[in-house]
């Protein structure tokens, strides 16, 4: 199984990006979906989950400007973020909690990350 993001690139303060991760391989089934994001120099953080029925939740960092979506059928997660601003600038991880064809119990897998820069 492998993740695979895109959509990181270097945006001004105000724009807006879509981040998406697609997983592929032996995929039986994906339960939580998430993105995190990490800055130089700083711990990892949680941006947003959806879960298996949309259930989506949200760091208070986000504020609104965010939207996590999911698409079963094409086992990707996206991640809608608008009104960016330079403190935004991370690189971006995506990571999903399934199971594999054949495997009874589901597990963790990350995506490679991908940047996102804010700046003018």
């Amino acid at each position: 199984v492998q993740l695979v993001e895109s959509g990181g690139g270097l945006v001004q303060p105000g724009g807006s990006l879509r981040l998406s991760c697609a997983a592929s391989g032996s995929v039986f089934s994906i339960n939580t979906m998430r993105w995190y994001r990490q800055a130089p120099g700083k711990p990892r953080d949680l941006v947003a989950d959806i879960s298996s029925d949309f259930t989506t939740n949200y760091a208070d960092f986000v504020n609104g400007r965010f939207i996590i979506s999911r698409d079963n059928a094409k086992k990707t997660v996206y991640l809608q973020m608008n009104s960016l601003k330079p403190e935004d600038t991370a690189v971006y991880f995506c990571n999903m909690y399934l199971r594999e064809i054949g495997i009874r119990r589901p597990k963790d897998y990350w995506g490679q990350g991908t940047k996102v820069t804010v700046s003018s």
